[in-house]
């Protein structure tokens, strides 16, 4: 008996493979002094399971429930599982209020017409940026892999964080080809073929 290993028939055309691509940015409208101008909004933000309305639930939820197994271990004579149910739950509390704290972390990067914006919010902290689209240079702050560095005008942002090590190359490549679009003049939709031939 004998077998034949050979490719698919009918492989992928190039162009759809590319055309698969995971896309970081969505376009945008944004008020500004000549009525709604189009941009694009690239948000990245942590992975988080539970938001922080549903994890105050289930804390609470579970805070119910020990306190009533505590409280029927109190009544039969062990006093001690009521004390201790409370440190426990107290624990709990602090680890899930420091969980929620972070859960809204995010980045963000709206680019409208040559305007670059960059928030970063850690926490209770905020921090902003403001670019110019030409001037903005998008390069990895260490290596491959690496978080981006966004530098311009004497100011220097890293972003990335919540993008996997392997995400960020592609995210770069995203960013640069609509800064390029933004410096000539060109619409969010235009193709990549539209910005080739433009330069």
């Amino acid at each position: 008996m004998s077998f034949t290993l050979s490719p698919a028939p009918w492989p992928a055309p190039a162009s759809q493979a590319q055309g698969s691509a995971r896309k970081f940015g969505v376009p945008v409208s944004v008020a500004g002094p000549d009525g709604l101008e189009a941009g694009w909004l690239w948000l990245m933000k942590r992975n988080c399971s539970l938001a922080p309305g549903q994890l105050l639930r289930v804390y609470l939820s579970m805070c119910v429930v020990s306190t009533v197994i505590a409280v029927g271990f109190y009544l039969q004579g062990a006093s001690f599982v009521l004390y201790f149910a409370g440190f426990e739950l107290l624990l709990l509390g602090v680890a899930l209020l420091v969980y929620a704290r972070h859960a809204a972390d995010r980045e963000s990067i709206t680019l409208v017409g040559r305007r670059v914006h960059v928030l970063q919010c850690h926490g209770s902290r905020e921090v902003h940026a403001e670019f110019r689209a030409e001037w903005l240079a998008v390069e990895p702050s260490a290596g491959q892999g690496s978080l981006l560095e966004l530098s311009a005008q004497g100011q220097r942002v890293r972003i990335g964080r919540f993008l996997r090590p392997d995400q960020r190359a592609a995210f770069a490549h995203e960013l640069r080809q609509a800064l390029r679009r933004a410096c000539l003049h060109l619409s969010p939709e235009s193709t990549d073929s539209e910005t080739k031939y433009a330069r």
